[in-house]
């Protein structure tokens, strides 16, 4: 049987768990979802595999994208601190954070720089939401040319609707989707 992963060669990157998330996501919940992700960080870290923090921030709010739309966008009642990575994620000096100005974390950013210099070629993904910020970032990462493996159920969607969508049409396009458990057992056995 194929192994899932090389941890030497595997990178955790972990999408926008900070302080601004909301209360409505589907099919998991925000605290589903950190807890795994944190669950995974923590054996990426005790393997010394790479996790990888992106966080999305903004000084003046001049540095985000404000496209023209059909429809408004929604409003943004940011508190303060929301940029800051949730404290459930336990983020060690080893982590390396990355801070985006949009959907995605490649654009505009040294991921890619940082995980070819360390010689990664696999990345695990979680965060939230899986239509917006994993899902570009999954697609970046695909034409970078990197193995993708989707922590499925340390993600998730605004709906059902949207997760679902990712999860059936894009996802296995461009990677393997597994459990977290799945994950954290491919990592420890390896």
């Amino acid at each position: 049987m194929e192994r899932l992963l090389d941890p030497k060669k595997t990178a955790l990157v972990v999408i926008d768990l900070q302080k601004w998330l909301g209360k409505q996501y589907a099919p998991y919940s925000a605290e589903q979802v950190i807890s795994n992700a944190a669950d995974l960080a923590d054996t990426f870290r005790e393997q010394g595999s790479l996790v990888m923090i992106v966080r999305v921030s903004s000084k003046d709010m001049k540095d985000i994208p404000n496209p023209k739309l059909d429809i408004a966008p929604p409003m943004l009642n940011l508190p303060n601190g929301w940029d800051q990575i949730v404290p459930e994620m336990r983020v060690r000096d080893t982590d390396h954070i990355i801070t985006k100005k949009q959907w995605g974390a490649f654009y505009g950013t040294e991921l890619d720089l940082q995980l070819r210099r360390r010689g990664i070629d696999t990345i695990v993904l979680c965060g939230i939401a899986t239509g917006l910020g994993v899902d570009t970032t999954a697609r970046e990462a695909f034409m970078h040319g990197y193995n993708l493996i989707f922590a499925i159920d340390a993600m998730t969607g605004f709906t059902q609707a949207e997760h679902d969508h990712v999860k059936n049409f894009i996802f296995p396009r461009i990677g393997r989707i597994r459990s977290t458990e799945e994950i954290i057992s491919a990592i420890q056995e390896s």
